[in-house]
């Protein structure tokens, strides 16, 4: 899965080396601009899952309630809906469904929200292999090396990265490679796809 994007610098290249091996990925995106629409259209139709992350990342106005988190949510289906006649059913909270910035709103705010969102018909996914491509990773290496460690110790993993950052698209290729020779497979989120869901901590 590559959260954040869609990016005019790094998404075409993570778009090219999954069309390469024939391998489909889940998009969780932001809103986007007129050059995004043609990265959306290229998502679709080479049978990725397009995902929504939120119209904005913005955690301080996203989480200040459970009607401004799913105005966001709404804000960028709707958008896609316009644009693409795509319905987009797979949602991913900035900061996972764990994060603890939304108790700055008041207690209990993603305990609400997760039950809200399948309340409205979405499902959503978390992670359980992090590249920490947003963390202390800075180099295509640590990525891959985050990754197939973290594989290692599930028989289902989602792995996380963005697809904002070079250094981490660099490693998408290996990270494919690596699977393919030891047994993998790579799949995109569907709604039936098993539950991924972080412990909630607010």
């Amino acid at each position: 899965t590559f959260d954040d994007g869609p990016s005019d610098r790094v998404t075409p290249r993570v778009l090219d080396t999954l069309k390469a091996y024939n391998v489909h990925a889940t998009f969780f995106i932001v809103n986007y601009g007129e050059s995004g629409k043609a990265l959306i259209r290229r998502m679709i139709d080479e049978g990725h899952t397009v995902a929504i992350h939120g119209y904005s990342h913005d955690y301080a106005a996203i989480y200040k309630s459970d009607e401004a988190f799913m105005q966001n949510v709404y804000r960028l289906r709707d958008r896609l809906r316009s644009d693409f006649g795509y319905e987009a059913a797979i949602i991913r909270f900035p900061g996972g469904s764990s994060n603890t910035v939304s108790a700055h709103s008041y207690v209990g705010l993603m305990s609400l929200l997760t039950r809200a969102v399948q309340d409205a018909g979405f499902q959503y996914f978390d992670w359980n292999v992090d590249s920490n491509d947003a963390g202390g990773a800075k180099k295509a290496q640590t990525v891959f090396n985050n990754v197939t460690a973290g594989v290692s110790h599930n028989r289902v993993s989602v792995v996380l990265q963005h697809d904002i950052h070079d250094f981490s698209v660099d490693a998408v290729e290996d990270i494919i490679v690596w699977g393919l020779n030891n047994g993998y497979s790579f799949e995109r989120l569907t709604e039936n796809s098993p539950g991924v869901h972080h412990g909630v901590q607010n």
